[in-house]
């Protein structure tokens, strides 16, 4: 197992919303009972069967880096979590499903990766937007992942997640709205389950199956890198 190919994937989104609890249901397959503040980085392991049930299937391991910290941090702070977006394959974008702001922040929080730039220029519009005139096709695979379904009360939510729906649509990626204290939102056979299975076989084909991707200019949902 020690020889297995790899892939590393950034977990980002703003301080609560649930990272850890998520990478914890991702890697253990068990609801994290005590989660705590993430200082700097926390890496865990998943292990992943691509293209799982074809003459293709391979084992490989997700790296899942857990990047602590909020948007709004000094320049210092963005400046040293720099490091961790160096070689990256893949991106969850996390937010709080109760918390509209976590939601507008997967915005800044992508460009900080892809672009390592904590004051890009010429990305936003006047009115606050995005300028979608400027899309085009990620080279980066994204996925959106809404946490803290549950409480999220019966008459809202048709409104959030037409919300969320116009999220993902921006980052043209799929999403999965759960409940990280429940491993049933992520059952085998699952839409969640194919989602996410979907999301990493895209990423290691990302990885080992096209020319040089870390070398590919980033373009997404309104800018260019």
């Amino acid at each position: 197992m020690a020889s297995l190919d790899r892939v590393k994937v950034l977990v980002l989104g703003d301080s609560g919303v649930g990272k850890s609890s998520l990478v914890h249901l991702l890697c253990q397959n068990q609801v994290l009972g005590n989660p705590s503040w993430t200082v700097g980085c926390s890496v865990d392991v998943r292990v992943h069967d691509y293209r799982e049930g074809t003459p293709e299937e391979k084992t490989y391991y997700i790296e899942l880096w857990d990047v602590g910290g909020s948007v709004g941090s000094a320049s210092s702070v963005k400046s040293t979590r720099a490091v961790f977006y160096n070689s990256v394959n893949g991106i969850i974008l996390v937010h709080d499903l109760t918390n509209k702001k976590s939601s507008q922040n997967l915005y800044p929080w992508s460009l900080e990766a892809l672009s390592k730039d904590s004051s890009p220029t010429g990305i936003i519009v006047s009115n606050g937007d995005y300028d979608r005139e400027q899309f085009a096709e990620n080279s980066v695979p994204l996925l959106i992942i809404g946490t803290k379904f549950d409480q999220i009360p019966e008459n809202k939510r048709n409104d959030v997640l037409t919300r969320t729906a116009f999220i993902s649509e921006d980052f043209n990626a799929e999403e999965i709205n759960l409940d990280c204290t429940n491993p049933r939102y992520l059952a085998a056979g699952s839409s969640n389950a194919v989602k996410l299975s979907r999301f990493f076989d895209k990423v290691i084909e990302k990885r080992y199956f096209t020319r040089d991707p870390s070398q590919v200019r980033v373009c997404n949902f309104s800018f260019c890198m």
